[in-house]
């Protein structure tokens, strides 16, 4: 067996939400919108569709013929913005495999993927991809196996629903729970669920208390959470790695900064998703159960 099939690691492409946001105030982080790579065992998932799949695929050019497993949470702009872009889908002996739940109208994956890429908003329609699309509609609470890998999914609290997932492997798992809102009375059973005893905990944290609860402009119906909510849940799960996820666009380095400070005194093993950032989960043979690979700066330069 490769060294690749006895790992699990994951990769951050996008963390932004919202909207994507480059500049010269983001660079440490990046500003590219929700996109995460997991090679498990072998195989190639991938999470989200925004601007991060871009950069994701033209890193997948020099490694073709690809074959990947891809889920989305929902299909609000931020999160499926980059699949046009994702120069891998056009090139012929490439296979995806995508999975997303239908929206509260009954739209599929397919449809909404297909509806972004038609005039006026785009200029080529999804079927001049040349790769070999399939598309999968899941249930809510749907488990799936790819190999020796299950998948399982949970409705989360945002406005035209979201879903989160979660990853298990020989033992290990990841969660990643994205665009939900949390409830201000009680911990949502669904994310503790989902995340229950993970080795990596993905999570939205675009605001923080104060920014949630300002009453000046408050996020409360948002669909989004903070990071002290992320503590609180990862507390609760006994989770081993809290990443936060999903900045604001208004949040720049130096304010993420912060916030890492700030959440690491609450919780110790604490990270701030930035692009280029890899967890890699260790086989049971290595003594450290989960090693991180910061991004090196040409990295971050070339995403």
């Amino acid at each position: 067996m490769s060294s690749k099939q006895n790992l699990f690691t994951i990769h951050f492409w996008g963390v932004r939400g919202s909207i994507a946001s480059p500049g010269p105030e983001t660079v440490r982080y990046g500003g590219n919108t929700p996109c995460i790579e997991m090679l498990v065992g072998g195989d190639r998932l991938i999470f989200d569709g925004g601007t991060g799949l871009r950069v994701l695929g033209q890193s997948l050019l020099s490694q073709m013929p690809v074959e990947a497993y891809m889920f989305f949470t929902h299909s609000h702009w931020d999160h499926i913005q980059g699949f046009p872009f994702f120069l891998p889908a056009f090139v012929k002996g490439n296979r995806f495999h995508i999975h997303g739940t239908p929206a509260p109208n009954g739209a599929t994956i397919e449809q909404r993927l297909n509806d972004q890429m038609l005039h006026p908003n785009f200029p080529v329609p999804l079927q001049i991809m040349g790769a070999d699309l399939k598309f999968y509609d899941l249930e809510v609470g749907q488990k799936i196996q790819i190999g020796d890998i299950s998948v399982e999914n949970a409705l989360l609290n945002h406005p035209g629903q979201a879903t989160g997932y979660r990853v298990s492997w020989r033992g290990y798992s990841a969660a990643y729970i994205t665009d939900t809102e949390h409830f201000p009375d009680r911990l949502d059973e669904n994310v503790l669920r989902l995340a229950r005893n993970a080795d990596v905990l993905i999570y939205d944290a675009t605001y923080t208390d104060e920014e949630y609860n300002s009453p000046a402009s408050s996020k409360v119906g948002w669909g989004h959470s903070t990071w002290q909510e992320a503590v609180k849940v990862a507390y609760a799960a006994k989770v081993k790695k809290l990443v936060i996820f999903h900045h604001d666009p208004l949040h720049n380095d130096d304010f993420l900064d912060r916030i890492g400070e700030l959440a690491a005194q609450e919780f110790p093993d604490t990270l701030i998703a930035r692009e280029g950032l890899s967890i890699q989960l260790i086989p049971p043979d290595v003594l450290n159960p989960v090693a991180v690979q910061e991004p090196s700066i040409s990295a971050l330069s070339s995403n």
